[in-house]
């Protein structure tokens, strides 16, 4: 079991690791932005850290699975990502945010067991993948429109 520096600390790099995804969504003006994307990776790190130490108390009492409440995270995320999405006439809005909601809970639950490198390194590929793939994305979507 994780002493409670080691649960402090691991709610602080949740907050710090979220609050990047969060800037980013921010930065670009979406609705879930800084404060949410913090507040679901702190809230799934904190539940996780909860299941362990559920598990903790009650290993060889009773048979618990500490997976099984990270399974609820994931599915009750799902449900938050579903409100931000908007269908438009010019479209569906939003499922990027969902998506980057859902793994900022991801992020929370790995670092909330201490996998502090790979949340870490999740972190960055998310970033990479909602910063610079929009350029890539742009510059695609460009080349297409210009084509037809």
């Amino acid at each position: 079991m994780p002493t409670d520096f080691q649960m402090v600390m691991r709610l602080l790099f949740t907050l710090v690791l979220c609050g990047l995804v969060g800037l980013e969504r921010q930065v670009h003006r979406r609705d879930a932005g800084l404060r949410t994307h913090i507040l679901v990776g702190l809230g799934s790190c904190l539940i996780m850290l909860t299941s362990l130490y559920v598990f903790d108390i009650y290993k060889g009492q009773v048979a618990l699975d500490p997976a099984r409440i990270a399974a609820g995270v994931v599915t009750g995320i799902g449900f938050l990502g579903a409100g931000t999405i908007i269908r438009s006439p010019d479209g569906v809005k939003g499922l990027t945010t969902a998506a980057s909601l859902w793994v900022v809970a991801a992020i929370g639950l790995a670092a909330g067991v201490g996998f502090n490198k790979i949340a870490t390194y999740a972190t960055i590929l998310v970033l990479v993948v909602l910063h610079f793939l929009r350029y890539v994305e742009g510059s695609l979507t460009k080349e297409g429109k210009g084509g037809v």
